[in-house]
């Protein structure tokens, strides 16, 4: 990955609360719970990015700590099917928004060799930091355009 890239990615790993934000705006408590297309629920999508970015959060610190790191999976269809219900989505939206911040802060003060660290991934195998970058980058993206065709605005 070239310095370029990785600014690239950067800047849109922190783009990724606003976008999150922007997907949901104007959605009543009803839709919170409607999927046009038979996905997840908007509900389900914000829980799941805040499991998510707490997940990467760990994850970025164990790479940049350990040696050598293990990154462990998770069972996301699990997490969502059961931590998700009736919840509240403001604190799901707030761990995204400073796990986000958090991370952003280390990002910025990785240096050249943090960013050829590998570890290992329990479900994939090889996971090094700029795979992390790659994943997180989009993330949130991603699930905020599932959002917009939950919601039958895309």
């Amino acid at each position: 990955m070239t310095a370029e890239e990785r600014h690239d990615l950067i800047r849109r790993y922190r783009e990724g609360y606003r976008v999150m934000n922007e997907s949901l705006a104007g959605i009543s408590e009803e839709e919170l719970d409607r999927s046009a297309d038979g996905e997840w629920t908007p509900r389900q999508i914000v829980h799941h990015v805040a499991d998510s970015e707490m997940m990467g959060a760990i994850r970025l610190r164990r790479l940049l700590v350990e040696a050598p790191p293990v990154i462990h999976g998770y069972d996301e269809k699990a997490f969502a099917e059961r931590l998700t219900g009736d919840r509240p989505i403001e604190p799901s939206l707030q761990a995204i928004r400073w796990a986000r911040e958090s991370n952003s802060q280390l990002l910025d003060r990785m240096t050249d060799a943090d960013w050829t660290i590998v570890g290992t991934h329990s479900e994939s195998g090889s996971y090094g930091t700029e795979d992390w970058l790659r994943i997180y980058a989009t993330h949130a993206h991603d699930h905020a355009a599932q959002i917009s065709r939950a919601l039958g605005r895309s």
